[in-house]
């Protein structure tokens, strides 16, 4: 395969709309979301109910998509063979339940990579499947619009975070009162995520020494960040809080409530003592490689991102202490979910 974009050739397979998984049954209720990123690539098919939506389906599979990026600003060969093929079995998936409407974007390894337009035509001439690169700015906004109905009245203030595995993502809020959406005042993106700390100092996250270093570097990036919005003085204040959404976090919180085996539904929405989530962290640390592919929140796909994430996390308690942190196992999928159905449900402007 070259690096140059894939002809369209006439025996290429159709748009999405044309073969049956997008806007196929505009009479019907299923609504789909696909997010390929840095490390995974998942979709997500709903439902909408009248307070929110039913998950009907879903795929989710590690595809590590920015392996060797760091490095060499392009997407390996190989990390493109097992993206293509998880976007084949999503679009497999689609084409067996006609939605009403698809949206699927593509995150920082893409961004990023210098062959990342013609990887994603590749895509779509393998798969029919068209993904849209999204910024850093509507990646945060998105994981906004799904973490907002975990706000509570009393908060003035949020700080969503999310690490990812290409870039962290870091969206200040303003909230409203009397329940209106949040505002987001602030926003950054960090060009450190598991993947890319994985790769640079992976093994050295395993010791004490490599740990801190990676806390230290992120540590420097959130206080650049904290001196424009001088988030640690509201939180002194009060009423600002706390939110994460990554494998990072919800891991953290498995452990702290020593699930036997991840799941889901206790976790999100779950809000914890942070020192608790830092009892979790320091028992990840001890459990070493072999103790982590064989504990039931992380496993063996695992292991190489867990600790690099704890750093990004240790760094961001450091420069913004708060008493608890709200855990959120939903991203930019849920995001794009809602947003689709909320456009559906608003009244249409009549036009002459």
């Amino acid at each position: 395969m070259t690096d140059a974009a894939a002809p369209l050739v006439p025996d290429a397979p159709p748009h999405p709309a044309d073969r049956g998984f997008a806007r196929a049954d505009p009479g019907g209720a299923a609504y789909a979301a696909l997010d390929l990123g840095t490390n995974n690539c998942r979709l997500l098919v709903a439902a909408p109910t009248g307070s929110g939506f039913r998950v009907v389906d879903s795929f989710s599979r590690i595809v590590r998509l920015g392996e060797g990026l760091a490095t060499s600003g392009r997407l390996a060969e190989a990390a493109m063979d097992r993206a293509a093929a998880a976007l084949a079995a999503c679009a497999e998936k689609l084409a067996r339940r006609p939605v009403r409407r698809l949206e699927a974007v593509a995150t920082e390894a893409c961004r990023r990579a210098a062959n990342g337009p013609a990887f994603l035509a590749r895509v779509t001439a393998e798969t029919g499947l068209r993904l849209r690169v999204i910024s850093a700015r509507e990646e945060a906004e998105l994981a906004m619009e799904s973490c907002a109905p975990l706000l509570e009245p009393e908060d003035r203030r949020a700080l969503l975070f999310d690490i990812g595995g290409g870039s962290t993502e870091i969206a200040w809020m303003r909230v409203p009162p009397g329940g209106a959406f949040p505002e987001l005042i602030g926003y950054v993106s960090l060009p450190l995520g598991v993947v890319t700390l994985a790769e640079r100092a992976g093994r050295d996250c395993f010791t004490e020494s490599g740990f801190f270093e990676v806390v230290d570097e992120v540590t420097a990036y959130l206080a650049e960040f904290d001196r424009v919005h001088c988030i640690g003085q509201e939180i002194r204040a009060g009423g600002v809080r706390l939110m994460g959404t990554s494998g990072t976090v919800t891991t953290l919180a498995g452990v702290a409530m020593a699930l036997p085996r991840y799941r889901r539904p206790l976790v999100d929405g779950k809000t914890l003592d942070c020192e608790a989530a830092d009892l979790a962290l320091g028992d990840l640390f001890a459990l070493g490689r072999k103790g982590l592919a064989e504990h039931p929140c992380v496993g063996p796909d695992r292991v190489e991102f867990v600790l690099p994430g704890c750093a990004v996390y240790a760094a961001i308690r450091r420069v913004w202490p708060t008493p608890r942190l709200t855990v959120a196992d939903r991203g930019l999928r849920e995001g794009m979910l809602t947003r689709m159905m909320r456009a559906d449900r608003a009244p249409r402007r009549r036009t002459r």
